[in-house]
């Protein structure tokens, strides 16, 4: 049932993207788009597969990776992805968004296997090292490839889409995110819930399917490290896939290249081969990318202070309070689908209104977003260890708020205010801030959980806030090439229309250049 409607959504997804073609393009040019962005925004939501796959295993491995040791590791992880970006998202935009999306799939495919491998000693008692130490180590490197893949996807967008069109895009942009969480704690529980040595009740297709291929019943002990290795496989498989159907820009696909209408649009820098100096000065010396950066930060400690850290909540009531714990297991079973399901709502939400609404400004849904999240947090605040139904819903709806800033912030503005010459390094140095925030919220929530877990949302509380104040901030923010644009094109054509002009001569070319 959950995957066919993860699988419905999929298809609402894809039809809203060739629904959505507000300038124009032709059929053949908007199918070759989507054969160039599905397989890309698949590899990417199958990297957070690998990614999240840590805190389906924490919970496998119960006791013998406690909160304060899972904190720690993740944090050496997200940490690493957030410096990390100093160095890969420029050199992401001197290599094209397709070797990148490449070394990400095919690097935290290797970093993977390391860690089932790790997994798999450490359960047959023959890893000599420090466990925490061991997954440190091999989850941050995980996480310098993962980095990859953010700034690859963003780069290969910069060329692909129209301004006016990103917001939708970057509604895709969470839709593929939520993918990958679903396809992380779903199919990654489903995994662990197959490699068990012992399975109570009436095994399922899956689980029979699992235990004969890899011959479980004929080991000692849980086959966890699976919930590693089957992402790494399926990584490679979609970096092959990559290799042959992606293409960087139009023009590598016989289309022409067209003018995005975003900040490179008045530079003269496309000219230029830019050093990573000069775009990391550029980037670090611009007001509006310091406060986007800043609101991704802040819906960095928010996404994961929640994805993170309820199930683990949710898991140790069963100590505690049985009939909280109890009240707690539709969201407990069903958490990588409900994630899906309202993280493409609020990326859809937040794309279509910054586009139709706002004519593309990010920062008035943003606020919007932040604006929910505190309510949602003082709902928290006072129902966790009292109401789990509303304790569920409050937490399950701040991931769809901040899907939606997260969606407009690293996969929309950055790219926005970047300019296609360097929309890898400003939607890197963007997307490291989420991770920074992810890192520091990890080491916070482990301690302070460990002492008393009222604190879990009043720690994120005051994030909350501080993106609503950022958001706010940059409410009236557009490149200035999208205001020419705008002023220029589509208010002239809003003229011309109400004068009852035809507009039969300016469609006479593609705005991707193609004759229709």
């Amino acid at each position: 049932m959950a995957l066919l409607l993860v699988s419905l959504c999929l298809a609402a997804v894809i039809t809203l993207y060739f629904k959505n073609n507000p300038l124009g393009h032709t059929r053949k040019f908007m199918i070759r788009r989507f054969v160039n962005w599905f397989p890309l925004g698949m590899t990417y939501a199958f990297l957070y597969m690998g990614r999240y796959n840590l805190n389906v295993s924490k919970n496998a491995l119960g006791d013998m990776m406690t909160k304060e040791q899972f904190g720690l590791i993740f944090a050496a992880g997200t940490i690493t992805y957030g410096f990390s970006f100093l160095l890969n998202g420029p050199i992401v935009d001197k290599i094209g968004g397709k070797k990148g999306i490449i070394i990400a799939a095919l690097g935290s495919a290797v970093m993977n296997l390391l860690m089932g491998g790790a997994t798999y000693l450490y359960l047959m008692g023959r890893l000599k090292t420090n466990m925490v130490l061991a997954f440190s180590v091999l989850f941050a490197l995980n996480m310098f490839f993962q980095s990859y893949g953010a700034v690859s996807i963003i780069k290969v967008k910069a060329y692909w889409f129209h301004v006016r069109e990103r917001g939708v895009f970057g509604a895709i942009f969470g839709t593929l995110i939520s993918f990958g969480v679903y396809f992380a704690f779903d199919w990654g529980q489903a995994i662990v819930e197959a490699s068990q040595l012992q399975i109570e009740g009436t095994r399922t297709a899956f689980q029979n399917f699992i235990q004969h291929i890899f011959a479980i019943d004929t080991g000692t002990t849980n086959a966890t490290w699976l919930v590693f290795t089957i992402p790494a496989f399926l990584l490679i498989c979609w970096a092959l896939v990559d290799m042959v159907l992606l293409k960087d820009s139009p023009k590598e696909a016989n289309f022409d290249d067209f003018d995005t209408a975003d900040a490179s649009s008045t530079d003269d820098d496309e000219k230029l081969d830019i050093s990573i100096g000069f775009m990391l000065k550029k980037i670090f010396t611009n007001p509006v990318m310091i406060t986007i950066a800043l609101v991704d930060f802040t819906s960095g400690v928010l996404r994961n202070g929640i994805m993170q850290w309820y199930l683990v909540f949710a898991h140790e009531m069963k100590n505690t309070d049985v009939s909280f714990y109890e009240g707690s297991e539709f969201f407990i079973k069903n958490w990588g689908l409900l994630l899906c399901l309202t993280g493409i709502f609020g990326g859809f939400m937040s794309g279509i209104i910054s586009d139709r609404v706002f004519n593309s400004r990010r920062g008035p849904p943003a606020a919007l977003n932040n604006a929910l999240m505190i309510v949602l947090l003082i709902i928290m605040a006072f129902s966790l260890m009292r109401n789990p139904t509303v304790l569920g819903i409050a937490a399950i709806m701040i991931t769809l708020a901040v899907i939606g800033v997260h969606s407009l912030m690293s996969g929309t503005a950055a790219a926005d205010f970047g300019g296609k010459k360097m929309t890898a390094t400003a939607s890197g140095i963007v997307d490291g801030c989420v991770y920074l925030g992810s890192g520091i919220q990890s080491l916070a929530i482990g301690y302070l959980a460990h002492k008393d877990w009222h604190y879990w949302p009043l720690f994120l509380l005051p994030f909350a806030g501080m993106g609503l104040f950022l958001s706010i901030r940059m409410w009236n923010e557009l490149p200035a090439a999208t205001k020419k644009y705008i002023l220029e094109v589509e208010k002239a054509e809003i003229k011309a229309q109400g004068k009852g002009a035809s507009a039969t001569a300016s469609s006479s070319t593609d705005p991707a250049g193609v004759p229709n």
